[in-house]
């Protein structure tokens, strides 16, 4: 497989979602709200689908299955399924404070990997707000007493956000997105969560959001979580690039492109784009593809030289980290 794979996002409709990725980033879905689109997904409980070429309307578990996982590269080597998720999130309410297992717990507890996430802030209302780690060190039995007297959010780091910012999430860190932010997430292709409070809210059947707390209590870091560095931007050929986030699982770059921003996909590992503003075109050797506000393209590892033209802004992310820049005119 050497053609790249434009997808079509897997739609949730969680009950604290709004309608701003239906309504500026064009996604499609029959429910009322549309809280989370997972961009790029291959998992049993969401699976991208394809939109282009002779595979269109198979889902990326189809082709992982008709294909074998050799496109995603050789830093992927060991992986049976694409071993990242990325997803838009629109909160129009508060999610529930959460957190998610290390792969250690998460492979012997629910049979998949841990979740290390991070979030790039792609709109916030004014005085939006998330909670990130803890405030303090913290006991095992504090944090078991603030959660049976509803006091934890006394704890926790509230941190107000703006458009641009970075957060990394490392498993085990207390978490929530506040109401009035839109963000993109990179994560390790799991969806294992435990809910630790959740405002007494109820779901669609009438009865109380399931809360997992001994499991909680059993893989949060009771220690307050360092915050990332916010990285800024390095002058390209045509534009900039800059570091969101690097670690063991997968490497994301923001690339804003002014005029044309070319690049390789090497045989290491395949890269998706995910756009976030704008519009333009990917060039590739097996084909141009047009680029506008929500596209998602995976690129298959050994694609060669490619490039974008246009005036857009979009997330790259890979395994392994190196997005290969050249001169534009040394793509043809």
């Amino acid at each position: 497989m050497i053609e790249p794979i434009v997808l079509q996002g897997i739609c949730k409709d969680y009950l604290w979602g709004g309608n701003r990725l239906r309504e500026e980033f064009g996604k499609e879905s029959k429910a009322d709200k549309i809280a989370e689109s997972w961009e790029l997904a291959c998992h049993k409980d969401g699976s991208s689908i394809v939109m282009s070429g002779n595979d269109a309307g198979l889902d990326l578990k189809a082709i992982l299955e008709k294909y074998g996982t050799g496109f995603l590269g050789t830093n992927c080597e060991g992986c049976s399924t694409v071993p990242v998720m990325i997803k838009l999130i629109d909160a129009k309410q508060d999610l529930s404070i959460q957190v998610h297992p290390d792969d250690e717990y998460a492979m012997r507890v629910e049979g998949e990997l841990g979740k290390t996430e991070m979030w790039y802030i792609v709109d916030a209302l004014p005085g939006a707000a998330l909670y990130y780690g803890l405030q303090r060190d913290v006991s095992k039995e504090e944090f078991a007493q603030r959660i049976a007297d509803q006091t934890l959010t006394e704890i926790l780091n509230r941190v107000e956000v703006k458009p641009g910012e970075l957060y990394f999430i490392p498993a085990g860190t207390l978490h929530a997105i506040g109401a009035g932010i839109l963000l993109a997430e990179i994560q390790q292709n799991s969806n294992t969560t435990y809910r630790v409070y959740d405002y007494g809210r109820r779901g669609a059947d009438g009865k109380l959001r399931e809360l997992h707390v001994e499991k909680a209590l059993d893989v949060t870091n009771l220690f307050p979580t360092p915050m990332a560095e916010q990285q800024l931007p390095v002058r390209l050929h045509g534009g900039s690039e800059r570091l969101l986030g690097d670690c063991a699982y997968f490497t994301s770059v923001l690339v804003q492109v002014e005029k044309t921003v070319a690049f390789c996909v090497s045989a290491k590992s395949f890269q998706h784009l995910l756009v976030l503003e704008g519009e333009g075109e990917l060039l590739t050797k097996v084909g141009n593809y047009p680029l506008k506000k929500g596209s998602s393209i995976l690129l298959p590892a050994n694609l060669g030289r490619c490039s974008v033209t246009g005036c857009c802004q979009y997330i790259a992310t890979s395994v392994g980290g190196d997005f290969g820049y050249v001169p534009p005119e040394l793509v043809n």
